[in-house]
C-alpha cells in the first residue's frame, strides 16, 4: 500500500511542479518529507518537522505559501497565519501529514489532514473553481485562480487521493465521495473556462470570474488576458486524465494548437546591465509570452501602473526584471501532446 501511495504522490507532485514552475520551490521543499520511510516519521527529526508543520496550520485549515513550513515552528499566533492554495501551499503539507499518519497513527496528523481537506472542499465555488485562498475576501484572490497552478494543483492532489488505497481511518466518513464530486465539478469548470474566440477554443486566463467564468485581472501588472503558462499547465493535466471525453479531447487539441500559434519565433531573452531584453536569434525555436491579448493574441506586458504595452522593453525595469514575461512553456506541451496523440491511436 505504501508503494502505491508514494507512486501516486510522485505523479501528482510532478504535475503540480510542471503547472506551477519555479514558484513551486517551497511546496516541493515541504512535500519532500512525504516520501520519507516510515521510521523517519518516528525519529526525533521527523517529529520535529511534523510539529513545525502543525504549528503553521491556519485556523481555517490551510498553510501559508513561499516558506518551508517544516523548517521551524510558527513565530506568530495561529489566528494571524494566512493560509492559501497558491504556489502549491497546503497541498504539500497534506501529503506529508497523510504519510505521517500512516506511519505513526498519530491522531494529530489525521485531524490536521482532515481540516486541510475540509477547507479545500469548503472553498470550492458552486461553479467548480477554487479561489486563491479561503475565505476569498474581496480582492483578486476571490477569482477562480489558475495562476501559479492553483486550480490544477488542487485537482492533481485530489486525483492522488482518489488513486491511493482507500483509508477510512484517514478520510473519515464521506470525504472520499466529496472529493470525487469536487473533482468532477472542477474538471467541468476547467472545460467551461477555456476561452473561445470566433467559435474556437484557445487558452485559459490566469483568473476567471467565480460565477460567469469570464476573464478577470489580478495585480496591476496582470491584466485580463490569455495566460500561456497557465494554459500549458491545464493542458498537461488534461492529457493525464484517463478515458478523456470527446469534449476533453477537443479542448486539448484546440488548446495545444492555440499555444503553438502564439510562439514568437527566433528570439531569445537575455539579461544585461540594463536588465532583461529580447533579442533576435535567427534559427532559434523562440519563446512564448506569458500573456496574450484577447482577440489579437499579441503579447502584452504591464508595469505596476497597469498600462498595457506591446514590447517588453517598454516595461519599467522593476517589473521587467521581476516577472516571468517569456518562457518555453509551449515546448513541454507540444512534446506531451505528441506522445498523448500517439497513445490514443494505439
Amino acid at each position: 500500500m505504501n508503494t502505491l501511495w508514494r507512486s501516486c504522490q510522485r505523479i501528482a507532485l510532478g504535475v503540480v511542479l510542471l503547472a506551477v514552475g519555479a514558484s513551486a520551490g517551497m511546496a516541493a521543499s515541504v512535500g519532500r518529507w512525504a516520501s520519507m520511510k516510515s521510521e523517519w516519521f518516528q525519529s526525533d527529526e521527523g517529529r520535529r518537522v511534523l510539529t513545525n508543520i502543525l504549528s503553521w496550520q491556519a485556523v481555517d485549515g490551510a498553510w501559508p505559501k513561499n516558506q518551508d513550513n517544516g523548517a521551524a515552528p510558527a513565530n506568530i499566533p495561529r489566528d494571524r497565519i494566512s493560509g492559501t492554495f497558491d504556489n502549491g501551499a497546503t497541498l504539500g503539507e497534506l501529503r506529508v501529514l497523510a504519510a505521517a499518519f500512516r506511519a505513526t497513527g498519530d491522531p494529530r496528523m489525521r485531524d490536521a489532514w482532515r481540516r486541510g481537506t475540509d477547507v479545500i472542499l469548503k472553498a470550492q465555488y458552486p461553479s467548480g473553481g477554487w479561489p486563491q485562498r479561503y475565505p476569498p475576501g474581496t480582492g483578486y484572490h476571490r477569482h477562480i485562480t489558475f495562476n501559479d497552478g492553483t486550480m490544477i494543483g488542487i485537482l492533481a492532489w485530489i486525483r492522488e487521493v482518489r488513486r491511493a488505497p482507500v483509508d477510512d481511518a484517514l478520510l473519515g466518513d464521506g470525504r472520499l465521495a466529496a472529493l470525487d464530486k469536487a473533482f468532477d465539478l472542477a474538471v467541468a469548470c476547467v472545460l467551461r473556462c477555456q476561452v473561445k474566440v470566433d467559435g474556437r477554443r484557445t487558452g485559459w486566463g490566469a483568473q476567471h470570474d467565480a460565477v460567469d467564468l469570464a476573464l478577470r485581472p489580478a495585480r496591476t501588472f496582470e491584466p485580463i488576458s490569455l495566460a500561456v503558462a497557465e494554459t500549458a499547465g491545464v493542458l498537461r493535466f488534461l492529457m493525464e486524465l484517463e478515458k478523456p471525453t470527446p469534449e476533453i479531447v477537443s479542448a486539448i487539441n484546440e488548446g495545444v494548437a492555440w499555444v503553438l500559434s502564439v510562439r514568437v519565433p527566433e528570439i531569445r531573452q537575455e539579461t544585461g546591465p540594463d536588465g532583461k531584453r529580447v533579442v533576435a536569434a535567427p534559427g532559434a525555436v523562440g519563446l512564448w509570452p506569458r500573456f496574450c491579448e484577447y482577440g489579437s493574441n499579441r503579447a502584452i506586458f504591464c508595469g505596476r501602473d497597469g498600462v498595457i504595452r506591446y514590447s517588453l522593453a517598454e516595461v519599467p525595469r522593476e517589473r521587467r526584471d521581476g516577472y516571468a514575461w517569456y518562457g518555453d512553456w509551449g515546448l513541454s506541451v507540444e512534446a506531451r501532446w505528441k506522445k498523448w496523440s500517439r497513445e490514443r491511436v494505439r
